[in-house]
């Protein structure tokens, strides 16, 4: 749907709750069916989404494979497992229920809306749309206008293989999300900044309509000693650059043990320079920012601490190298808000008690990185911490985990999604109680003379 015809969406809306009151969606075969429509139309399209994430993110082909059509696993893996997730659950009853049967029925909820980012454009529109099929709803998707190119591909996917009385997508700008919501839906679910998420909550509040929100943060990084050192460079360098630092999960800044520092900043500059070459501006593997404001804002950055590591850009092709900043102060614009880009400050410190009071002065972050063989000191992070998610000895690896639920907390967002969690965020779970005939105990019942013990006696 083009910006024009923006007029439609209550029309679209109401199609919607009319396809949905078919109850074609409830059935569970239905949905599979679609599951298997919407891989087959990716795997149709990769050429396609290759393309539109290069244009848009200069993003390399293998990244691309990796953190964009990789969402291929969450449909198979909603496929595997979607008959046993939709089956009504017995629920226990306690001895005084004894003629009762109960039972949990999940249902879909009706129609959603998916609202995108524009940092893994594909990815994060196509993994929650799997699970509000799975879960047997109606759809409308809001990919992000910034990556337009992958937007473009995402509307032509879904116009040619579903019906828009089933799934829908939206095109446009801030005027068209502000239409959106300016509807009623049956959930809303968002990924992006956390100032847009309060938008989105705001006017989801005018209809009481749940909200799942994935936001960000400043998701630390704690580096001990206990380490292996080489692997743990190779993986925050990952962690860090990749999509150059746009990513809602990658390490925002580092905590490092004094003793280990030097020798970390050594590693990360060796790693950077086997990732990426000499000039990694001319590197086949290295993404581009995603527009001149964001590249700005970045470079704003740039300012604070001492650049140890990169620091070079490009204004004409939104370039910004792979940066390790030192020296920088809590009072620095770069420690203020979160990063999202390829600048990575260290932040020392000589007791882990430092680095975790630190962390808990800050907003909740999405990610918590935990780099440490010591058993005490991971639980005592552990412990001591508040975060959506913890991942130990790695960056970015939980998100491919499908048992895993992914989502925020506070600040960070409201909410998580993938494999089961994503058919739950999309569900109902309705409570079933069932009585039986074959005997009625009259104790319940008025007149309540004489009745008060036994009743003390029951509910002690």
């Amino acid at each position: 749907m083009m910006t024009t015809e923006l007029s439609n969406i209550g029309n679209i809306i109401q199609t919607q709750r009319n396809f949905f009151q078919t109850g074609k969606t409830k059935d569970v075969n239905f949905r599979i069916e679609q599951l298997k429509n919407l891989k087959q139309a990716i795997i149709e399209h990769e050429k396609s989404i290759v393309e539109a994430l290069q244009a848009d993110l200069h993003k390399p082909e293998v990244e691309t494979y990796l953190t964009e059509i990789s969402v291929i696993k969450d449909i198979d893996y909603a496929i595997k497992h979607l008959q046993k997730w939709s089956k009504p659950k017995k629920a226990p009853v306690s001895f005084d229920f004894f003629s009762y049967s109960a039972k949990i029925y999940p249902e879909p909820l009706g129609v959603v809306l998916i609202i995108g980012p524009w940092n893994y454009p594909f990815q994060l529109i196509i993994s929650p749309l799997v699970g509000a099929i799975a879960a047997g709803n109606c759809t409308i998707i809001k990919p992000s206008e910034i990556a337009s190119h992958t937007s473009d591909v995402i509307a032509k996917i879904i116009n040619k293989n579903f019906d828009p009385a089933y799934i829908a997508v939206v095109e446009g700008g801030v005027e068209a999300s502000q239409k959106l919501l300016a509807e009623k839906f049956d959930h809303i679910f968002f990924t992006g900044g956390t100032a847009v998420g309060k938008i989105v909550m705001a006017a989801a509040a005018k209809y009481l309509t749940p909200v799942t929100l994935e936001l960000g943060g400043k998701s630390p990084c704690i580096v001990d000693t206990d380490i292996n050192l080489e692997h743990t460079v190779r993986r925050i360098t990952w962690g860090k650059f990749i999509n150059a630092g746009q990513t809602c999960i990658a390490p925002d800044y580092l905590l490092v043990n004094k003793k280990i520092k030097k020798d970390l900043i050594d590693g990360l500059g060796k790693c950077v320079k086997e990732f990426y070459g000499d000039n990694p501006a001319n590197s086949p593997d290295y993404a581009r920012i995603i527009s001149q404001k964001h590249f700005d804002r970045l470079v704003n950055f740039l300012k604070d601490g001492e650049v140890i590591i990169g620091g070079e850009t490009q204004p004409s092709e939104c370039y910004i190298a792979p940066t390790v900043v030192d020296n920088v102060s809590l009072e620095d614009s770069v420690m203020q808000e979160e990063i999202f880009g390829p600048i990575l400050p260290i932040i020392e410190y000589t007791d882990i008690a430092e680095a975790i009071a630190l962390i808990n002065s800050k907003s909740k972050p999405l990610a918590l990185y935990l780099f440490s063989q010591n058993k005490n000191l991971q639980n005592r992070v552990l412990q001591e911490t508040s975060s959506g998610g913890v991942c130990i000895n790695d960056t970015v690896m939980q998100v491919g985990v499908s048992s895993l639920p992914f989502g925020g907390v506070g600040d960070s967002g409201i909410g998580n999604y993938h494999g089961k969690a994503s058919f739950d965020t999309f569900s109902h779970n309705k409570s079933v109680l069932q009585n039986s005939f074959w005997l009625d105990l009259k104790w319940r019942y008025a007149p309540y003379q004489g009745k008060l013990p036994l009743i003390k006696k029951l509910l002690g």
